[in-house]
């Protein structure tokens, strides 16, 4: 299925019934990534995936979009599709847009896996000084896409250009205010081997959040998907009732 936002078609699908579940994949990945929690969760709750624009059968967006813009996003879809105070669950990049969601709108509850929060400032590698150092010099202006290409991530090295700008806007963002605004039960799964989102993250996002719990878990960014069933487990139990 398909909606109009912002002049795009955003890709969803929506089933199940009961109150209402919103997934959000990670960056680089689509509905597919979140449909071994879904089809489980479907059985007590309307769940609802969406592909991020740029990714999965979504349109790319035409302009540099922040996190902001992703949440205006999860706004509009909670308004076309008549959801209700939804429980938002969101892995790595879609972690993200669920907390600044969630920091500006009402949900019932919270669930995060592996979603870096905190803006760290790390330290260069000689490589990376250098080849900054290089772009400073007269006649190298025309030198820094073609640096960024070749120091940067995995996700900036596939991306195309207006994605990879996406990428930068929101990974630079810090979102530690919003974090700290979220008063609704929060549940933090982390793999205890992520270097995505290093495991000190998950402990420091733990301290500053009202309501939130921490369960680590064996394995890597992905432990949601490599303890499926200990994780629909922990779900269950955590989504039984009410607050």
């Amino acid at each position: 299925m398909k909606l109009d936002f912002d002049g795009l078609k955003v890709n969803y699908i929506q089933y199940g019934t009961g109150k209402d579940i919103i997934l959000l994949h990670g960056w680089g990945q689509n509905i597919d990534m979140m449909k071994p929690l879904a089809d489980p969760l479907s059985e007590k709750f309307r769940v609802t995936i969406i592909d991020f624009p740029g990714f999965g059968e979504s349109e790319e967006p035409t302009t540099a979009w922040t996190i902001s813009k992703y949440s205006e996003l999860i706004e509009t879809i909670v308004h076309k599709l008549k959801i209700k105070k939804p429980i938002i669950i969101g892995h790595s990049f879609g972690g993200r847009v669920a907390i600044y969601y969630s920091a500006n709108h009402p949900i019932e509850k919270l669930i995060l896996f592996g979603s870096p929060c905190i803006r760290k400032n790390k330290n260069l590698s000689l490589k990376v000084k250098i080849l900054k150092g290089l772009k400073k010099l007269p006649g190298m202006n025309s030198f820094g896409e073609r640096m960024k290409k070749y120091i940067g991530s995995r996700d900036y090295k596939a991306a195309s250009p207006i994605m990879r700008q996406i990428l930068v806007n929101t990974v630079n963002e810090d979102l530690s205010s919003m974090a700290q605004k979220i008063e609704e039960p929060t549940l933090l799964i982390w793999g205890e081997n992520d270097t995505e989102s290093p495991l000190n993250e998950a402990q420091e996002l733990e301290e500053m959040m009202i309501d939130a719990a921490l369960i680590v878990l064996p394995g890597t960014h992905y432990a949601y998907l490599e303890n499926l069933g200990r994780v629909l487990n922990i779900l269950d139990s955590f989504l039984k009732g009410g607050k």
